[in-house]
């Protein structure tokens, strides 16, 4: 699909995150240098909002504050957060996705208010009991698709069932893989390891007529390695599994640092292979694929890293960008209906019903 002519509209959480709003308003003004055209709507302080603005004047000239000093802490339970929170700064900006004010939400706060709310308000696709967060993963092998990443603590079979089915649909729109290989998080790629849930999943896609390719079970090493497009996994195990990965990106980029600072000939070999250090450096920063989108609503919503920068919060912003502007969500719900019905028993089993 061709790029939207008028200028779309993002709701953004401007309180959200370890570094908010500051983070927030500089990641729109990097977010610029984009040719799209964009208006921002900020829910935030407005006292706060107003000096950061000012002194990012390319970031003010598209942006409009709507004042609330209502502000849904890290800490603060999902269920708690959805009953006091109806003015927060993270509610309003989700209200305007569900009133269709903007075209989608993003916020770096709390991912379980998050979540709860988005559902409430946007309310999930038809057979879909909980959203899922998912996003771009760096593989040997280019990109992989990795879901649930924190959205859902507890998961059953039927809900694995459906993140693989969606995890499916998002491969092949986003990443135009034709057949994406799916396969399901494990602790051993053998058929009689792991826990019930993901032992039941297993079975029903393996027994399934869903027109989807399943691989099997694949191991923590698989998930570098890019065995599979999609790796399913509950949002607990998915979570851990990626600030892993982030932390050991930057254990390794903090050793070879000092690695080619210990001595003159050190230094010139890290001045030769500059470019491909570079190269090397922009391949495995977080900030890259910053900005998972909740898989299974009837909006576009993007958790952006809480403690990421501003140019992490603008790959977010492109994120939200780019799945607007190629229609994503109405692919997700068309897609999703005609894969259910290749499975009646899809629905009962991976439905809830």
């Amino acid at each position: 699909m061709a790029p939207l002519t008028e200028p779309l509209t993002l709701s953004i959480d401007a309180m959200g995150g370890d570094n908010a709003p500051r983070m927030v308003v500089e990641g729109i003004e990097v977010s610029l240098d984009s040719p799209r055209q964009i208006k921002f709507l900020l829910f935030g302080d407005q006292a706060k909002l107003s000096p950061l603005l000012k002194s990012h004047p390319r970031a003010a000239q598209v942006s409009e504050i709507r004042h609330t000093e209502d502000v849904i802490s890290n800490e603060e339970k999902a269920g708690v957060a959805l009953r006091a929170g109806r003015d927060s700064s993270m509610r309003l900006a989700i209200n305007t996705v569900g009133s269709g004010e903007a075209g989608g939400v993003i916020s770096a706060g709390n991912t379980g208010a998050l979540m709860a709310m988005a559902k409430f308000v946007l309310k999930t696709l038809p057979g879909i009991d909980r959203p899922a967060i998912a996003t771009y993963y760096p593989t040997q092998r280019g990109e992989s698709v990795m879901l649930d990443l924190g959205a859902n603590v507890d998961c059953d079979a039927d809900n694995l069932v459906q993140f693989a089915v969606m995890g499916e649909v998002f491969a092949r729109n986003v990443r135009g893989l034709e057949k994406p290989s799916i396969g399901i998080l494990n602790v051993g790629a053998e058929n009689l390891k792991g826990n019930e849930a993901v032992q039941k999943a297993a079975i029903t896609l393996q027994e399934s007529s869903l027109p989807i390719k399943f691989y099997g079970f694949v191991e923590g090493d698989d998930i570098g390695a890019g065995t599979v497009d999609v790796v399913v996994t509950d949002g607990f195990t998915g979570n851990i599994a990626l600030k892993t990965a982030e932390g050991t990106a930057n254990l390794f980029g903090e050793f070879l640092k000092q690695a080619l600072a210990e001595s003159p000939m050190a230094m010139l070999g890290a001045f030769l292979a500059r470019r491909a250090l570079k190269k090397f450096k922009m391949r495995v920063d977080p900030r890259r694929y910053n900005g998972a989108m909740f898989l299974g609503l009837n909006g576009i919503c993007i958790k952006s890293h809480g403690s990421t920068d501003a140019i992490g919060f603008a790959n977010a912003i492109h994120v939200a960008v780019e799945l607007i502007e190629n229609s994503f969500n109405e692919h997700i719900k068309e897609d999703y209906e005609q894969l259910s019905g290749h499975a009646p028993d899809l629905k009962r089993v991976g439905g809830g019903e």
